[in-house]
């Protein structure tokens, strides 16, 4: 109560925060009329004044005001916009290392070259970070006119540049990329084997567009990168022919759950089993260094207990073919991670296959906390406040609009089953679409968009087939003439650009898009269509001059007509298919409608049988609702239905917010590991010789023997002098009479540990003028490097496999977080003595051959890797031409006739065409410009 009174006297904390941008809001404003008057030349010239005055010792905040008006001018002259009071705003909170929540259509995009011109001027890159190529592209070559025209230099990341390339625009001022990209350069970069070959050039300042999606997620999985793993198939083999000898008191079987455990008497079965094959060398089973051997016992046990042959998979020519479970198909190509198709492989005595091993891997969170200041922007991040605050140190400042909302948001109805629902949303459609009103459908999975596209075919609706370069034509015809088209668009996805085309013309009066509710980010929809992307998609050929002319003046008069339509219609109603888990989420769907003070409307469809209405307990409410009289086909409607959903949803964005946390720091452990080996690379590197730390890490290997053969205070009858003269046969290739300087009177380990110093540098130093000190230099820093990526790699699988385990430590009362952190640090301090050992084992035995120079030093085979959370879809994984063209088309990619099965000569046995695929009758030309000309 108290809380709500102080706020209506004194305002929110928000309000607060913005009254304070108000005195250099005047000041910019007051520059205008003076920056307004200079020339071009004049206007660019101001870049280097004020690069001169931050060299003098001003700061970036002392050259805003002006940076500000000089970029707004710009716009203004390069572009034809100028920035409203409330975008100067949103700059300013993003140049303070903020989030500006805007809403859509406020003008996201023309606000970040605020604060990105003004930090580009300290001359260390500033990254603008998209969700998509296509959007990345975009912006770069939209925006980038003001920053050119200003005198900046602009970059863009995409995928399938080389390093070249990717260097080149990491040294420009200003560079636009994906958060895929930029993860996977920074994890590339720290594998390389000499600085010049590294393409990032730090990490200063980020804005990252649509930080929700990017930040929140998509930060669920991490960046992964992968090579093949050294061949372990003797290990699967040696495993599985224990397996059979466990009896069924060794381990537990949760049918429902998939899952199998082993019982404490089949801890100790296994681990005798284990010890007598020779496998279990040292310590108990579930010591930290036998964490990856516990793993493979995990994964023979599932691929005995609960995969069955001829049901979950079959063996074909000697391969494990997988079946899926839900089509019974098999899926030649996929298999099973985490080594568990290696176990089944072992257990069918096939070939066993070498497993995937990561070989760098890094989560957003960790990624985009590496820069020194990081802002980002979206239309909806209020409800994710908490998280952004914890995790990135990020404050959420909601931005007013420049023209209040005049959208109308309706209760929710909610349906008994899944087939009313459809019935009434397909009604609702109709009706709006009667009155020429544009219709945007969300729902919360392909899958669904899928099943609603298919039920109002069933209805008589057609879909858009946008391979036809006149696939809008019907449209534009029934919203000119008033009536209905009976089509519509769903998005797929996949293809960035096409999709922004659709998303673009849903403003269209009548127009129906169904879109997954995250579908079609970056792109506004406009009422009545817009006019610039429909005369880049319908005008592509024809050539300038009149004719061009009055094409382009009729799009824009024929846009301005809709638009008037779509308006006295309503504006565009925002229709949802049932509520996601997250309101974040919701609130995206929502604010596609209203835009910059146009009127919306929106409302949610739900029923008993949605997945977030299963946590209200569905069942009970379904037979409430039927003594209660609720007649099929019958909605029932009420605020406090709304609000009892939402506190469903604020529960679990909680729970996940929750997870994501416990999984970052766990994740942490091994970043802080992750930042020392990547930074100690870097030195290594930068460092003209490494003969110091080679120096070093010989010595540390003779203190650390010593200390293990000769332990302080022990008298020499208790010395182990035999294995101090394996060991230092082993590690330093040294013949010295280490029994014979035992046997000195009055000799300690002191004098032991000089004597072994002194002949191990005598040893090396011969080794280094027989192979003179340029090449030993360069060979020292190769050796020290490669040994400790190889190191390092192996270090990321054994702590993958602990983090799996570790959980059985909370039987025993134990925390398994702190676990983790302990075991990780000892595993890192055995890395450390390991990289010592093997560096100073081998350079003491090298032997240089001089032969022809061969090509530099490259990367071992990778591939990046980065599941989609909400698709599941590998983002980063190529396309074989099929897929590509089904995904274009937006259909099955069963559906796509193969290349080599289409007749040149017969259009009938093409199928279905992509627009951009060469055209198959062999003219060399795209199909749009050949025979998908008169589709």
């Amino acid at each position: 109560m108290f809380g709500a009174l102080a706020k209506k006297v004194f305002g929110s904390a928000n309000d607060r925060r913005l009254k304070t941008y108000r005195p250099k809001i005047a000041a910019i404003n007051a520059l205008e009329l003076e920056v307004a008057a200079l020339t071009d030349e004049q206007l660019r010239a101001r870049t280097d004044e004020f690069k001169s005055q931050l060299a003098e010792g001003k700061t970036l905040d002392d050259i805003l005001p002006a940076a500000f008006a000089t970029v707004r001018e710009a716009a203004k002259r390069v572009l034809g916009q100028r920035h409203f009071d409330v975008q100067l705003i949103g700059g300013m909170v993003l140049h303070e290392g903020s989030i500006a929540e805007m809403k859509t259509g406020e003008g996201k995009t023309l606000v970040a070259t605020l604060p990105t011109y003004l930090n580009a001027l300290a001359g260390k890159g500033v990254h603008v970070v998209t969700v998509n190529d296509y959007l990345a592209r975009r912006d770069a070559e939209w925006m980038g006119q003001v920053y050119r025209f200003l005198g900046l230099s602009v970059g863009i990341i995409v995928h399938g540049l080389d390093d070249v390339q990717r260097a080149e625009a990491y040294a420009c001022d200003i560079t636009y990329g994906t958060n895929n990209e930029f993860g996977f350069d920074y994890l590339r970069d720290n594998m390389k084997y000499e600085l010049n070959q590294m393409v990032q050039r730090g990490h200063h300042f980020a804005i990252v567009d649509e930080v929700d999606s990017i930040l929140v997620d998509e930060a669920r999985t991490p960046l992964i990168i992968s090579g093949p793993l050294d061949d372990r198939s003797d290990l699967y083999n040696a495993i599985d022919k224990l397996l059979p000898r466990l009896v069924p008191g060794d381990y537990e079987v949760d049918e429902k759950q998939r899952a199998v455990s082993l019982t404490e008497q089949g801890n100790e079965h296994i681990e005798q089993l284990l010890e007598e094959s020779g496998l279990l060398k040292e310590g108990s089973l579930y010591d930290a260094a036998n964490a990856t051997l516990v793993h493979h016992v995990n994964q023979a046990l599932r691929a005995h207990t609960l995969f069955q042959r001829d049901k979950d998979y079959i063996v074909r020519n000697g391969e494990v073919v997988i079946i899926d479970e839900f089509t019974g198909r098999m899926m030649p190509g996929r298999r099973y991670s985490e080594g568990l198709h290696q176990a089944l492989e072992a257990k069918e005595h096939v070939q066993v296959q070498p497993e995937n091993q990561t070989l760098a891997s890094i989560t957003f969170q960790n990624y985009f906390r590496l820069y020194k200041k990081l802002a980002g922007m979206t239309g909806t991040a209020a409800t994710e406040a908490d998280e952004f605050l914890d995790i990135y140190k990020l404050e959420v400042v909601e931005i007013p609009t420049n023209i209040g909302v005049n959208r109308i948001d309706e209760d929710d109805e909610v349906y008994r089953t899944q087939a009313e629902k459809l019935k009434a949303i397909v009604r609702e459609i109709e009706a709006a679409a009667d009155k020429g009103q544009p219709i945007l459908v969300g729902t919360t999975s392909i899958e669904k968009s899928e099943q609603l596209a298919e039920f109002m075919q069933q209805q008589g609706y057609t879909l858009i087939d946008f391979t036809s370069p006149n696939a809008l034509d019907p449209l534009y015809k029934a919203a000119r003439d008033g009536k209905p088209s009976k089509t519509f668009a769903v998005l797929n996805a996949r293809f960035h650009e096409q999709e922004a085309f659709i998303v673009a013309q849903a403003g269209v009066p009548g127009a129906v898009t169904i879109a997954t509710n995250m579908a079609g980010r970056g792109t506004d929809i406009q009422l009545g269509g817009n006019a610039d992307m429909r005369i880049r998609h319908e005008l592509v050929q024809m050539p300038e001059g009149s004719e061009r002319d009055e094409k382009i003046a009729a799009i824009k008069a024929e846009v301005a007509e809709l638009k008037q339509k779509a308006l006295s219609a309503g504006g565009l109603y925002v229709v949802g298919t049932e509520r996601h888990e997250s309101r974040r989420i919701d609130n995206q769907l929502r604010g596609r409608s209203g835009r910059q003070g146009d009127p919306g409307r929106s409302k949610f469809y739900l029923s008993l049988q949605d997945d977030l209405m299963r946590i209200f307990g569905s069942e009970r409410m379904d037979g409430m609702l039927q003594k209660l009289g609720l007649k099929e086909d019958e909605a029932i409607i009420h605020p406090w239905i709304n609000k009892a959903i939402e506190k469903a949803q604020q529960k679990v964005e909680a729970r996940n917010f929750d997870m994501r946390k416990n999984i970052l720091k766990y994740d942490d452990v091994m970043n802080d590991q992750r930042k020392v080996v990547f930074e100690q690379r870097r030195e290594f590197m930068a460092e003209e010789s490494v003969r110091a730390t080679i120096d070093d890490m010989r010595h540390g290997v003779v203190d650390d023997l010593v200390a293990k053969h000769i332990p302080e205070g022990a008298y020499p009858e208790q010395w182990d002098i035999a294995g101090l003269d394996d060991d230092v046969q082993r590690l330093l290739n040294l013949d010295v009479p280490v029994a014979d300087w035992a046997k000195e009177e009055g000799i300690a380990d002191e004098e032991m540990r000089e004597r072994l110093k002194a002949a191990a540098d005598e040893a090396y130093a011969e080794r280094v003028e027989k192979n003179t000190q340029e090449v030993m230099t360069y060979v020292e820093k190769q050796v020290l490097l490669q040994m400790l990526d190889h190191l390092w790699r192996e270090h990321l699988v054994t702590l993958d496999h602990l983090r799996q385990v570790i959980g059985w430590r909370s039987m025993a009362q134990r925390d398994p977080l702190n676990e983790y952190k302990q075991e990780a640090f000892e595993l890192f301090d055995g890395l450390i003595t390991h990289l010592r050992e093997q560096v100073t084992a081998q350079l003491m035995r090298i032997e240089v051959m001089f032969q022809q120079p061969e090509a530099a030093q490259e990367l071992p085979p990778m591939q990046a890797t980065h599941i989609n959370p909400l698709t599941g879809e590998n983002e980063m994984a190529p396309m074989d031409a099929t897929t590509r063209a089904a995904a274009q088309l937006g259909i099955s990619a069963d559906a796509v006739v193969p290349p080599e099965q289409r007749d040149p000569n017969d259009p009938s046995t093409w199928g279905r065409v992509g627009r951009n695929e060469a055209c198959p009758c062999g003219s060399g030309k795209k199909y749009k410009h050949c025979h998908g000309q008169f589709v």
